[in-house]
């Protein structure tokens, strides 16, 4: 009997997150994640109208507590099953001002999104992607949502480079300890404008068709890592439209 898998995606708000839950629950049950249900609904929805399955949990990453309640609940609803795949794709500390102007609080946000909330993730995840190796069709993987500021600080970007940078930094080193062990951990560096509701009134590479990067465009590359066979790991790709500065 084939062993049963499921996905998780942490974020999953409008764009990547909402996304990546339709195109991994072409394969697997889904997990979504985010700390407002009013963030998942949307993603849960329309998994179960393309005929998946999707659980909506609340919660938040950057809190062990809340995340060790969310994994005995998948527990519980996904009995029997190994993870085949995590997206972490929270972000935060989007503060674009000089840098004296930032705030305490603006810099925990940067750390709490990037930094804190993805270390507690992969602590939880990581062993059960290691544990779930044998039994996986595709190597079970850690994709990490990353930015363009994850390699290059821009001015007045200090709280977002800052959480960005540690991000990758974390991610970086998982890949090189988990690798060997068969645990696909790739970054994706998003370099560009992702083009979701919020985003449609911004006027981006000259109003060009297809100027703004596409979520399901970036969740099928989040699959072509997920299925990359194990002698061709990517660590990382860099994602953008075709009319972007780089």
């Amino acid at each position: 009997m084939a062993p049963k898998l499921y996905a998780i995606v942490v974020g999953a708000g409008p764009g990547t997150g909402r996304a990546s839950a339709v195109r991994f629950s072409k394969s697997y049950p889904v997990v979504v994640i985010a700390r407002n249900s009013s963030s998942y609904e949307a993603a849960v929805k329309d998994v179960t109208e393309s005929g998946g399955r999707a659980i909506g949990i609340s919660a938040d990453a950057s809190d062990p507590a809340s995340l060790d309640q969310a994994f005995e609940y998948i527990s519980q609803e996904l009995p029997d099953h190994k993870l085949a795949a995590a997206i972490y794709n929270v972000s935060g500390g989007y503060a674009v001002k000089s840098f004296v102007e930032i705030k305490p609080e603006e810099l925990e946000e940067s750390l709490d999104g990037n930094v804190r909330g993805f270390f507690h993730f992969a602590q939880r995840t990581l062993p059960l992607l290691e544990d779930a190796v044998p039994h996986s069709e595709h190597p079970p993987t850690l994709v990490v949502t990353g930015a363009t500021a994850s390699v290059r600080g821009s001015a007045k970007f200090a709280t977002f480079a800052l959480g960005k940078w540690a991000k990758r930094g974390i991610a970086q080193s998982l890949a090189r300890e988990y690798g060997p062990k068969g645990v696909h951990v790739a970054h994706a560096v998003i370099d560009g404008v992702i083009d979701i509701p919020r985003t449609s009134t911004l006027y981006v590479n000259g109003g060009v068709s297809d100027g703004k990067i596409s979520a399901i465009s970036i969740a099928e590359t989040y699959w072509s890592l997920h299925t990359q066979h194990r002698s061709g790991f990517t660590w990382e790709v860099d994602i953008r439209p075709y009319v972007e500065k780089w």
